[in-house]
């Protein structure tokens, strides 16, 4: 069986999912957090099916018979580790009975160096620590989980799927500041893009859904979620990308400012005294739609705008106005738009932020039907009118899935 374990592994935390990547369908999934924080917990979920748990009449109280929770020590992510084993011992799936063929791990940063899913090597570790200069925060956390799963899984092996991959197929004049080369080329300073699995699974999620080879489709993906983006998919391939060199360029977020007037960091610096540290919080942190309307959570903020909060309102404009500028810009470079695809937290749940954003696109054969885009309905759906010249849909991710897809397809080429 095509059974992968999927470790995204974050400083103080890992998340784990159990995938029968023939099926589709996840068997177990995990979450252990506070590594390194006194009293560590752990919570593991397995699916009724893979708990035997089929036959329960109430397959709510089954799900919810099936989380197993622990709260103890965890130092760090190899104690982490062990806590996850453990919890496939007690309360299944037994990892005997469904041995993983690989391990998956999500790494951020990939550089201009990884272009596609790369088996794990001591020297492809010394490179994911190379590049943390790019990805401070994530690529050091990854390594980490990386060398602990590896201690608990030491005769499978090790994938690594990197969230830059997927943009690497962008063409120097897409992913090129126009700074100084040589300072941009000593300091490896250039659009990197991130998200690029989501971006991938649901392009080709989209052509699927249309019924297309993907080789024919022209994509606009928008992953909207706390963090956002957009990517223009031609054919399969990322030919653009909001995110740059980091993950705070491009759209508004929940609390990153996206695009700026990078003189407003110098005015800043000079009048307010901000420093380094200071811009980097500023626009990290208390930015976004936090900054402008009071509220990172999307749904708190239309919450605000329904009671007509005029700050809350301004944000939500400047928020879907700035998607429908990337739009624009994206149809351009597409030369031909055949679907737009909303996906992530806010882009599949908020018809607000769907209408909002593609409000005026009538002319440019971007037609909403009201009803189908305010239905709650799971699952990839066409949201676009029957008149619609481009298809709208909104496409749920499974990055893990993705992830999953291309660990096996790499050790089993």
């Amino acid at each position: 069986m095509g059974i992968v374990l999927v470790v995204n592994s974050g400083s103080s935390s890992f998340k784990y999912q159990l995938i029968d990547v023939d099926a589709s369908r996840t068997l177990a999934s995990g979450l252990v957090e506070r590594i390194g924080q006194g009293e560590g917990r752990a919570v593991h979920k397995a699916s009724p099916e893979a708990s035997d748990r089929s036959e329960a009449s109430d397959r709510s109280e089954a799900s919810e018979a099936s989380e197993w929770v622990r709260e103890l020590p965890i130092p760090d992510h190899t104690v982490g580790f062990g806590v996850m084993l453990e919890a496939f011992r007690e309360h299944g799936p037994s990892l005997d009975d469904l041995p993983p063929i690989a391990v998956g791990h999500r790494v951020v940063q990939g550089g201009a160096r990884f272009f596609e899913p790369t088996v794990i090597t001591n020297l492809v570790k010394i490179n994911i620590d190379e590049l943390s200069a790019l990805a401070p925060l994530h690529n050091p956390a990854n390594l980490e989980g990386i060398v602990a799963a590896q201690r608990a899984f030491p005769d499978v092996p090790h994938v690594a799927v990197f969230d830059t991959a997927f943009h690497q197929t962008m063409p120097p004049a897409a992913y090129t500041y126009a700074i100084d080369r040589e300072l941009a080329a000593k300091h490896r300073v250039r659009r990197y893009g991130f998200h690029g699995t989501s971006h991938r699974f649901v392009s080709r999620a989209t052509a699927e859904f249309l019924g297309r080879p993907v080789e024919e489709v022209r994509t606009i993906v928008l992953h909207l979620g706390n963090g956002a983006s957009v990517c223009a998919v031609s054919g399969g391939r990322s030919v653009e990308t909001s995110m740059g060199m980091t993950p705070l360029e491009g759209l508004v977020m929940g609390t990153r400012s996206g695009d700026i007037d990078p003189a407003v960091l110098l005015h800043l610096q000079r009048r307010a005294g901000l420093d380094a540290d200071g811009l980097d919080d500023l626009l990290n942190k208390r930015s976004g739609v936090l900054g402008l309307g009071g509220h990172a959570d999307m749904r708190d903020l239309e919450q605000a705008v329904d009671d007509g909060d005029p700050h809350a309102t301004l944000a939500f404009e400047v928020y879907t106005h700035r998607i429908r500028s990337y739009i624009g810009a994206y149809a351009v470079q597409l030369g031909r738009v055949d679907a737009i695809a909303f996906t992530a937290g806010v882009g599949e749940n908020s018809a607000r932020v769907r209408e909002w954003a593609l409000a005026g696109l009538e002319g440019f054969g971007v037609v909403l039907d009201p009803e189908r885009n305010a239905s709650r309905s799971r699952g990839a759906r066409r949201i676009s009118s029957d008149a619609s010249k481009v298809e709208v849909l909104v496409v749920p991710t499974d990055e893990e899935l993705e992830i999953a897809r291309q660990t096996q397809a790499v050790v089993t080429a």
